[in-house]
Order: structure tokens, then C-alpha cells, then sequence
């Protein structure tokens, strides 16, 4: 597993901290913890796909982020606990892996390179969610969409006939969250990249098939 929580370890203490941790399976819609609650578990995810999302207070949904295969979110609660910061809810079908607080204490103090591959992760964290501020700022709606696809694909891309298969599984309502716009913008900004042909809309998924110039449109 790519997990920076195992990457930092050898094959045997990598199973040794694995087979220390809870196993958790979410259906799609399924929430595995909301905003506000107490949180002092990281999670990393197995399979399947996680979105982390946030409500303002006028009720306005935003997703921060989407996790995949391997990837780890909710260790801020390890290191500074309190309430949770965003929802988690499965958009797929999905298994995650969690520890504790209590569970992690030990290879943190026994295992240097653990503590440093989390604060690497924390720190990329960091570095993400300023890029997300900036484009927020800077960028426009159809840019940000650009970029939001080329990164879902760069994660969970594969190769097709015609391009790069993205099956991201989320709604348009979703994919305009993401990319903090409106859904009737997020889609004419599809629409007009069909209609160049840099795309082609599919169910929960898209085919990219002029990368080059998407990555244009996204600076």
C-alpha cells in the first residue's frame, strides 16, 4: 500500500502496524464521521473512495477533498484533538483501515521515520489546500475545472482507446462542490470542453482526451 503511514516502514513492521488497526466497510452514502464530532483517528483508505466535505452557515455544501486507494485523511485529530474539522462519507462502496491516538503513540516514539512521513503528508496537505485558495482567487470556474480533472486523473485515471478513463463516481452537484462553483457554470465549462473536443461526459466518469490542452486551460 502507497499510505505514507506504511511507505516509512519495512514489509514486516508495515503488517505489524496494519494488523493494529480497525478495519471499517461503508456502503456508498454511508458517513464514517461528521463534522463536530470528537475525532482522534487517522483512516487510510483500501478501497473505494472517501469525500470529505464541509457545511457553512447558511447550509452550503463544499467537498474539500476526494481520497482514494491509499491515501490518508483525519491525522490532524492525532496531533492536536478536538472536533472534526469536515464530514467523511463514502462516495463508493469503501474500506478504510483507522487507529487511534493510543495506537499510533507507540510507533511515533519507537519509529522516527513514521513521525516524518506524517508531517510530510500534513505538510502536502498544507500545500494543497493553499493551491486550492489561490485558484480560488485567481483562477476561474472553467480553469478550476480543468485543474480538478487533470488531478482525479493523474489519481484515478487509467488508460482507454481514446484517451484517459476518469471514473471520479461523482455527481455534477458534486464536481461543482469540488471545484466551489455552481453546478449550472460547472457545466457549461463540461459542456464547452466536449464541444472542443478535450473531453468526453460519461456516467460519474470522463474520458480526457486532449490532456495538453486542458493543462493550458487550467493555468
Amino acid at each position: 500500500m502507497r499510505a505514507p503511514l506504511f511507505a516509512a516502514l519495512d514489509e514486516e513492521a508495515a503488517g505489524a502496524l496494519k494488523a493494529s488497526m480497525e478495519q471499517r466497510r461503508l456502503l456508498r452514502g454511508d458517513v464514517l464521521f461528521a463534522e463536530g464530532e470528537p475525532g482522534d483517528r487517522l483512516y487510510v483508505v483500501t478501497e473505494g473512495k472517501i469525500k470529505l466535505g464541509h457545511t457553512s452557515t447558511d447550509g452550503r455544501e463544499s467537498l474539500i477533498a476526494i481520497m482514494g486507494e491509499g491515501e490518508m485523511f483525519g491525522e490532524l485529530s492525532l496531533f492536536d484533538p478536538g472536533k472534526r474539522t469536515s464530514t467523511a462519507t463514502a462516495l463508493t462502496d469503501a474500506t478504510v483501515l483507522g487507529l487511534g491516538h493510543g495506537g499510533l503513540r507507540p510507533w511515533l516514539t519507537g519509529r522516527p521515520e513514521v513521525a516524518e512521513a506524517l508531517l510530510q503528508a500534513l505538510a502536502q496537505r498544507l500545500r494543497r489546500t493553499n493551491d486550492a485558495l489561490a485558484d480560488l482567487v485567481f483562477s476561474d470556474v472553467p480553469g478550476r475545472v480543468a485543474k480538478a480533472l487533470l488531478d482525479l486523473g493523474e489519481r484515478f485515471g487509467r488508460p482507454h482507446p481514446q484517451g484517459l478513463l476518469v471514473a471520479h463516481d461523482m455527481t455534477q452537484e458534486e464536481l461543482a462542490q469540488l471545484v466551489g462553483a455552481s453546478r449550472e457554470t460547472v457545466n457549461k465549462a463540461l459542456a464547452d470542453f466536449a464541444q472542443r473536443g478535450w473531453l468526453s461526459l460519461e456516467s460519474r466518469s470522463v474520458i480526457l482526451l486532449d490532456i495538453e490542452r486542458l493543462r493550458r486551460r487550467a493555468r
